[in-house]
């Protein structure tokens, strides 16, 4: 694609990143097949092609309008067209470019804005979020459908079994905790921490590690992200130079950022090393746990034995491009496992994509039920939160995180 971006921006790191991620587009629209808003909606500026030519327009000077931030701040980010892509157009970095752009240009309304500032501030900050998520458990009954959707039933956290009556500790990882999922899900990393315990892995999570900086970049605070990024790796940084082996992401959608810091922090002379070695050791948990199979199957004494089916997060499979690995640890233990119709599609939940975007995200949440649930499974297993969340919100059914099943396996052999 041939570009003559506009002086207001074409000399920039952001510029410059932009003129090569639109040089790369040939146009040829393979990426508008696999878009979930465009199958949905039917419009070609509801695509990557067409959001692709949008932010081009804007870049070489055209003014933005609200109609430009509209089609743009329809996209999920889910990066299927990434997968699709053959010439490797790198499409999220430039939808953070043209959002930031015609943010800029446009502005928001006053609702939009304190919508938007509300989840900014609240959603980080556990020790804002955890109050009001509790206040919300307690008060579910009374509460309107929509917001019971992001309310999920309170769980308790199993306790950690001590090391000694597991296996010694060989090897310690950092464990991101996360911000959203220790208050809406503490069973996740429980049980993260009892299966790692069972292999000889001391998961540590250091005090001053918070938010990895995704709710806020997608907000379009990048700034704001951006400190979020290096106040984690600031945290991390004593345990990083003790020599952990990795840093362990439980959620998905926090790993793909993390594996991003290399690259959005890699102009900042005081962080871009530190960053690009915080991406070289950030590990999904799937990706360490294969690694771990054998191990596994051993410990693995009585076989679970029940049908379940997977819901692989966009950003699993399409940002981190780690495909395969759960299916195998699932059957490892037992667990006949399966993955539905058009399962490459995102789910609507999107980060905080079906709070701005309501509408969009239940038609995705029910189409990507009605696939899941065609099988008749005993559960619904994912690997993020947000989807996690989201998808229950539409369904009886049980929906966790597929490291719970890991986890009861080798409870039931222990």
């Amino acid at each position: 694609m041939q570009t003559n971006l506009a002086d207001f921006i074409k000399d920039s790191h952001a510029g410059q990143e932009a003129d090569e991620i639109l040089r790369k587009c040939v146009h040829c629209g393979f990426c508008t097949a696999t878009c979930p808003t465009y199958q949905l909606l039917g419009d070609e500026l509801d695509g990557p092609r067409g959001r692709i030519y949008l932010i081009k327009q804007v870049l070489e000077g055209q003014p933005a309008t609200e109609k430009t931030q509209q089609h743009l701040d329809r996209c999920l980010t889910c990066r299927n067209c990434e997968s699709t892509c053959p010439s490797g157009v790198k499409y999220s970095r430039l939808l953070d470019i043209g959002r930031a752009v015609v943010e800029q240009q446009v502005g928001r309304s006053v609702t939009q804005t304190l919508l938007r500032k509300s989840l900014s501030a609240a959603l980080p900050r556990p020790w804002i979020f955890r109050p009001a998520m509790q206040a919300g458990q307690f008060l579910r009954q009374v509460l309107p459908q929509f917001l019971k959707n992001k309310i999920p039933l309170r769980k308790a956290a199993q306790p950690v079994l001590p090391l000694s009556v597991t296996v010694r500790p060989s090897s310690r990882m950092l464990l991101l905790d996360g911000c959203v999922q220790p208050t809406m899900a503490p069973e996740i990393n429980a049980a993260a921490r009892r299966v790692m315990a069972a292999l000889g892995t001391e998961l540590i999570v250091a005090p001053k590690a918070g938010c990895c900086g995704a709710i806020r970049h997608h907000l379009n605070e990048q700034e704001a992200a951006l400190q979020d990024m290096r106040r984690n790796i600031d945290a991390w940084w004593p345990a990083i130079e003790a020599g952990v082996d990795a840093i362990l992401m439980t959620a998905s959608g926090c790993g793909v950022t993390v594996k991003e810091y290399g690259h959005l922090l890699a102009h900042d002379a005081a962080y871009a090393e530190k960053a690009a070695r915080v991406t070289a050791l950030c590990k999904d948990l799937s990706e360490v746990l294969a690694e771990r199979e054998p191990q596994i199957r051993a410990l693995v004494k009585l076989p679970v034995g029940k049908k379940i089916v997977w819901h692989p997060p966009c950003t699993l499979q399409h940002g981190q491009q780690i495909r395969g690995k759960v299916e195998s640890l699932l059957r490892a233990v037992g667990v006949d496992v399966s993955l539905c119709a058009d399962s490459h599609l995102c789910c609507g939940s999107a980060g905080t994509y079906s709070v701005l975007q309501p509408r969009l995200a239940y038609q995705l949440r029910d189409q990507k039920l009605k696939q899941l649930l065609a099988s008749q499974p005993v559960a619904v297993v994912s690997a993020n939160i947000g989807c996690i969340t989201h998808l229950q919100s539409g369904t009886d059914t049980p929906v966790q995180h597929w490291i719970e099943w890991i986890d009861q396996a080798l409870s039931q052999s222990a």
